[in-house]
This record gives C-alpha cells, structure tokens and sequence, in this order.
C-alpha cells in the first residue's frame, strides 16, 4: 500500500516546506481546490499562516489544458440547473449518482459568478455551451491564477511529483530534489488525455500506491478512426442531427448529433460523445461497425411510407434528383420540413452504390427490392469497420479512480483518510458541451473545503 524510498534519498532530499494542504495538480479541479480550501478555512476563522496551501503543477504555469479547451475559447460550463446537467452530460447512472452531490454544491452558475466577480463575463450559445466572451480560454485561466494569488497559495510550476507516501501522520510528496510534507493531500492531476499537457497519468500511479482501485483508461470525446477511411469527396461532409450507430460482439449503442467525415474516420458530436463506448466495444469484442441514420426520428415503417408515396406522386423524378433535396433527419411525423437542412450532395452517390442503383433511374421503374435496399441504406447507411479510438486525442479520458472508493460527499479517499480526488483522476467521463469541466470544478471545490474540514487547527 505504501511506497517508499530508499533511506538514503530520504536523508539527503531536503525538505521545502510543510503545508496543511498540498494539492497536486493545477488544472481545473486542483485550482478550485485551492479557491475552496483557502474560502473554507477562512468560513472557519482560520487565517492563512494557520491554514497553509501549496499547488504543484509540472509545467511552466498552472492551466495548460483549460487554455487548449474549447479549441482555445474554453467551453467552461452547459447552462442549466445541477439536475439538467446531470441528466444531459452525464449517462451512466452511478455516474450521475457519484456527482450529484458536487454539482449542486458548486453550480454552473456558482463558478460564472466566481469568474464574473475577476471581470470574466460570458456568453451563452444556442445550444447551452457556456463561454467566455473574450473568446479567449486564456482569460479563463488568468482568472484563476489571480484566485491562486489573492487567495494566498504558494504554487510551484515545473514541478513534477515523482512519488508520495504517508509517513508518521503526514504526506511527504517528493520532486526532483526536494521533498514537501502536508497533513492533507489532494490528487487533481487529470486523466490520460492530452499527454502533451502533462495529463500522463502520474495521480493514477500515485492512487495505487494507496491502495485505490483504478480502471483501466479509455478513449473518450474523441476521434473515431476507421479501417478503410471514407472516401476523400466526403472529408469534411457533415450530416446534421443524424443517428450514429455502433454494433460489436452482439450489442449495439447510439448517439445523436452532428456527425463529420474526416480523412481518417469521424468526428463531431456524435462521433465524440459515442467513442467511450465504441471504445468498450472493441475491448470487449475486437470489432465494431458504425452505421448512420438518416431518419432518427422515424421509424423503418414510417420512411418507407415516405418512399411509397414519392413513387406515386413522382414517379418520372430520378431517384439521386430526390436524395439530392431530401431533408435528413426530418423532426417525427414532418418529413417535408428540413430543420437540419438536407441531405449533402457529396454523400449521395454513395447511397445510390450502397442500395446498387442505377443514377438515372427514376421512381416509376426503381423495382420493389431496390426500392427496400434503398430504404435499408437510409436507416443505416455503413460508415465502416472501426480501426481506433485514439486515447491522446480525446477531449478527456475515461476510466480511473474507482468511485466506489471515494466519498462522493466530500470528496475523501474511503481508503486513506485526508487524501481526497477530484476531476478526471476518477472515473466518470461526461458528454461533450462543458459537462466535463463543470465535473472537475465541482469536485475540485468539493475536495478544497473537505481537505480543510479534514484538519484539526
């Protein structure tokens, strides 16, 4: 359960400092940590020479993947009460029930006022992703550093933890060097996403020498690769609301939203919110099939009454002049109206090759059973054989930390009193709008005031 060194680098690893709270991590949820323990203590009437924090982060500053997020606009948060974000960002169940607790103690709109109070004003899209209006994720990250230095922490960056053990009552953190102590810790220090920003699993390693259990990391908000790439005239090509489908080892699963044709497989909302599973698929059965539906709203049934009654109505139309005009994913019982536009001209002369159809040919002399492998193509139009889901180009990283082993209350290890996690480090991953970063600075303020409440001063 414990790591330790060897007793010579103990003796001669000097010791930096002692704090009543370390945290290790300075991203999203390590730096409202830092902002709730310090708001915490002083709740409590404990000023900051009693109640010391210390951040360590392993690159030059603290932020690094907050000012990538968002493509570098930073999607800080979904609009809606605790329970809508439950419901739309996070689909599993005993994640839900992990959260609850965090995200109605530290709301969406706890954490745009805290922005808001540092001159950070933002914005509201369409579609309820919340983002600063500067457009710049920097001025996110800015705004919490100033937190970090009107909130009197000591933050060391270009500092990498190199191992940690608990010895006599105490937590004795070791970087390259040096050695810093605390009576609690806090480990934010993300998932497996986005190596380049430091997130390679450093806190995982640290949990298990704690004795916590961690699932294995996986892909998630990410690309999906194929075996046999679409074809070129389609890079780019994005079917709007469509149906993606995912079917490996008997099972199947199923997103909604924008999908997008890359050189190399599929991206956009669908593909993204969809790649944690397809990434189970493929584990547990080594293959996995995507299909697209372009009538999610209706049901095979139904879109073959729609193609029956184009062939009476329209018998000398060609079938490909139709496709070329026909809305996709039209809303349930309006096939004529087109809120998500209709279906993109590149992708047509697939779906005449995929249904074996002539491209002259019209309504009135299509034969019944083209006409039925047209509406199989329609309902499931086969996008290929999945090669990959790449874990390093996700926008976060499931699996982790066990959350059966951590009190979803406060944040506390159920293993190892005064040691508290938050933010990727555990196991639950969110759908793409903000759910994930709202996720990290919930628990993270969770985790602060829980390490605070932790002590004896």
């Amino acid at each position: 359960m414990k790591k330790t060194a060897p007793v010579k680098e103990r003796e001669r690893t000097p010791i930096a400092s002692h704090s009543s709270i370390i945290i290790i991590g300075g991203g999203a949820s390590g730096l409202l940590a830092a902002v709730s323990a310090r708001r915490a203590a002083e709740d409590a009437g404990i000023g900051t020479e009693a109640c010391t924090i210390t951040l360590l982060e392993r690159n030059p500053r603290t932020g690094t993947k907050l000012r990538l997020s968002g493509g570098g606009k930073c999607n800080v948060t979904h609009e809606g009460s605790p329970q809508e974000l439950l419901e739309k960002g996070f689909i599993r169940r005993n994640e839900q029930r992990f959260l609850r607790h965090a995200l109605y103690s530290f709301t969406s709109s706890d954490l745009l006022q805290l922005l808001l109070a540092r001159g950070v004003t933002t914005g509201v899209r369409a579609d309820g992703k919340v983002f600063p209006d500067s457009g710049e994720a920097s001025s996110v990250a800015i705004a919490f550093e100033e937190l970090q230095r009107i909130s009197s922490v000591v933050v060391r960056t270009s500092c990498r933890v190199k191992s940690v053990e608990q010895r006599d009552g105490l937590f004795q953190v070791r970087s390259t060097g040096t050695l810093f102590t605390s009576d609690a810790l806090i480990l934010a220090t993300g998932g497996v996403s986005y190596s380049g920003t430091g997130t390679t699993g450093d806190g995982l390693s640290i949990a298990k020498t704690f004795g916590h259990t961690v699932m294995a990391p996986s892909a998630a908000l990410t690309p999906v690769y194929t075996i046999k790439p679409p074809p070129a005239s389609l890079a780019g090509v994005a079917l709007r609301s469509a149906g993606l489908v995912a079917s490996g080892g008997g099972r199947s699963v199923e997103r909604r939203g924008d999908l997008l044709f890359t050189h190399r497989g599929f991206s956009g909302p669908a593909a993204l919110s969809l790649s944690r599973d397809i990434a189970e698929l493929m584990r547990e059965s080594g293959s996995c099939q995507l299909f697209a539906d372009l009538f999610p709203d209706h049901t095979t049934a139904e879109v073959e009454q729609f193609l029956l009654r184009q062939t009476k109505k329209n018998g000398a139309q060609m079938v490909r002049k139709f496709l070329q005009i026909c809305p996709i994913a039209p809303p349930e019982g309006a096939f004529g109206t087109a809120p998500h536009g209709t279906i993109p001209t590149a992708l047509v002369p697939s779906i005449m090759r995929h249904a074996a159809i002539e491209s002259e040919v019209t309504w009135s002399i299509l034969p019944k059973e083209k006409r039925l492998a047209l509406l199989a193509v329609l309902k499931r139009f086969p996008l290929g054989s999945v090669r990959e889901t790449v874990l390093d180009q996700g926008e976060v990283s499931a699996g982790g930390v066990s959350l059966a082993e951590v009190n979803p209350k406060s944040m506390e290890s159920r293993i190892v009193p005064k040691l508290l996690l938050c933010g990727e480090l555990l196991d639950y991953a969110g759908e793409i709008g903000g759910y994930n970063l709202q996720a990290a600075f919930s628990t993270g303020w969770m985790a602060g005031r829980n390490a605070v409440k932790s002590l004896k001063f």
